[in-house]
């Protein structure tokens, strides 16, 4: 395995920058860990999407978790968001339609506006969030061969 570090250099804003500096003060640890602490958290976090063979719906659980930190940090468009999720070699079986990928972007009032017209609600007084995982955890894992937990 290749052991060879690196240097990266990126741009933070000066909250981010004194916060990961107190975070590493508390912790008795140098800057740097926490920043290469942060990353493997990252690619942990969505490893799915290292896999080529993950497309699709297969990738929906993994956006619901991140959703709105994905399109608020990395701007993430629905035509983009489109092609991540069908791009390449994607089963039609786990073909994501595009009015799905743009319930993926709307602000939450929005999306319970979309979710009302296409179902009713599986419980009184359901969030938004939950309602929406019900959403696609209905539509694309009917069987319940996958489950996406509620918020």
């Amino acid at each position: 395995m290749n052991e060879r570090k690196n240097i990266v250099s990126m741009r933070l804003a000066d909250g981010d920058r004194t916060a990961v500096q107190a975070i590493a003060e508390r912790l008795y640890i140098r800057e740097s860990d926490v920043y290469r602490f942060a990353v493997k958290q990252l690619l942990s976090n969505m490893e799915a999407f290292l896999s080529p063979s993950h497309s699709g719906c297969d990738l929906l659980p993994l956006l619901l978790e991140c959703r709105e930190d994905l399109i608020l940090h990395l701007g993430l468009k629905k035509n983009q968001l489109y092609n991540i999720l069908n791009s390449g070699e994607t089963n039609p079986e786990k073909y994501v339609s595009m009015s799905d990928v743009e319930l993926l972007i709307l602000p939450n009032a929005s999306i319970r506006q979309q979710l009302m017209k296409l179902q009713d609600p599986p419980e009184k007084n359901i969030d938004t969030e939950s309602w929406l995982k019900y959403y696609f955890a209905e539509k694309y894992f009917p069987c319940g061969s996958y489950h996406i937990d509620s918020a």
